[in-house]
């Protein structure tokens, strides 16, 4: 039986303000796991229920490494959110993904380090599956979304999530490069760890704003250039968002990754800490009772 969509949105504090949603609402969630970095927006396109959430907090307050990534995925699982689409800038280490580009990867590289990176840990165990960390469903009316806007988009693209909040020195840029990055940002990690945990289906079209720094001969990146090309692609990426709204399926069809924590719990019951558990009943309370 087919259910209905739901659709997350992380992305920049004024997408959603552009998008002009149905019935908007601003709500505050409250998560176990801490301060989300806002209120969620909330509110309908096309008939589809849509939720956005700044990952940086209105006004980009919050650093790569300061956001919450767990509170974030769980008070939009808290919200119903189904499946969950982030968007944000990206620098490239490909010279054919040019700047103005939109890339939707569909590969990860995870270089971050001090970030909580699961909802799971002592007293209750689990390991999920991430070798496809994209959901290749959802991966692919995004790209369809993308380009039904006009958009120059890459349907597939490897990303390299780095620490920051500092941008890479050349030498760096040059390393990623050779291991097959193709693009580099600072937030996709762990965020699409934390959503195969909480089982949500999700996908990352990247807005290339730069060369990074492996280029000879040129000028280093520079926040208030990555802000401008920022700025002219955020009418793109609303468009994106709508086309991609008006473009979902009647039903929403059941996922495999509506069930990526079945057999992923390691813990015998009667060693689960109690106090972790009722934590994750938004998260896992699926597998856990």
């Amino acid at each position: 039986m087919n259910a209905s969509w739901h659709i997350g949105v992380i992305g920049g504090s004024g997408l959603a303000a552009g998008i002009a949603l149905d019935d908007a609402q601003e709500i505050a969630v409250v998560s176990p796991f801490g301060a989300p970095s806002a209120a969620v927006t909330t509110g309908t396109l096309s008939g589809v229920r849509f939720t956005f959430l700044p990952r940086h907090g209105p006004g980009h307050r919050i650093s790569p490494s300061g956001i919450n990534y767990r509170a974030n995925i769980d008070v939009l699982k808290r919200c119903g959110v189904t499946d969950l689409i982030a968007l944000s800038a990206i620098g490239s280490l490909n010279p054919e993904i040019a700047p103005g580009h939109f890339v939707a990867i569909d590969q990860a590289i995870d270089r971050t380090d001090g970030r909580i990176n699961s909802f799971f840990g002592e007293g209750l165990v689990a390991h999920v599956s991430l070798a496809d960390p994209v959901c290749p469903r959802l991966h692919g009316f995004l790209v369809d979304a993308a380009r039904a806007a006009g958009a120059d988009v890459h349907g597939a693209g490897t990303y390299i999530a780095i620490e920051g909040p500092q941008f890479s020195t050349r030498v760096e840029s040059r390393l990623y490069r050779s291991w097959g990055a193709d693009v580099i940002g600072m937030t996709a990690m762990p965020e699409a760890r934390l959503a195969r945990e909480a089982e949500l289906p999700y996908a990352l079209l990247g807005m290339v704003t730069d060369y990074d720094s492996w280029r000879d001969g040129t000028e280093e990146v520079d926040a208030a250039n990555v802000v401008a090309v920022m700025h002219r692609n955020t009418g793109l990426a609303q468009d994106v968002v709508r086309r991609l709204a008006a473009a979902l399926p009647a039903g929403r069809a059941p996922s495999p990754i509506d069930r990526a924590l079945d057999n992923a719990t390691m813990t015998a019951p009667d060693q689960r800490d109690r106090v972790l558990m009722a934590k994750l009943q938004a998260v896992a309370g699926r597998v856990l009772g």
